[in-house]
């Protein structure tokens, strides 16, 4: 099995659209009145699934956190510790709400976290250095 991509289960499909292609800069696939949208971050498939949708799809109901979530959390790399700072300082002009302001941490690496509109957690980060698989 590969791994195709990440999807998360959405309440408000138009604004977290527009979050991800507007604020962080996924690009979208479809136009954004479908219920199930899939975004595409550096060859990475994201997808965003609609609530309702899935419920009927699974005839199950389902509970979903509320407010600010540690449930997962996307992770953006970035090359330089500036451009944590510089991605963090456009997020959040942009509307993110802002989590952890950029924090150079003992294990090298700088980071920060925004949430998405449905407090899903987003963290931008970097070694300073180019990104390596």
């Amino acid at each position: 099995m590969k791994l195709d991509g990440f999807g998360i289960f959405v309440n408000d499909m138009g604004a977290m659209i527009r979050f991800y292609r507007d604020v962080l800069g996924f690009e979208i696939k479809e136009a954004e009145d479908n219920s199930n949208v899939y975004l595409v971050k550096d060859g990475t498939l994201f997808l965003l699934y609609g609530r309702k949708d899935l419920e009927t799809m699974t005839s199950r109901k389902y509970e979903y956190v509320k407010g600010l979530n540690g449930h997962f959390e996307i992770a953006l790399y970035v090359d330089t510790f500036d451009e944590v700072d510089a991605a963090f300082a456009d997020a959040v002009s942009k509307g993110a709400k802002p989590i952890l302001e950029p924090t150079t941490e003992p294990w090298g690496q700088r980071t920060c976290y925004i949430a998405d509109p449905e407090g899903n957690l987003v963290e931008i980060g970097s070694f300073n250095k180019p990104f390596e698989r």
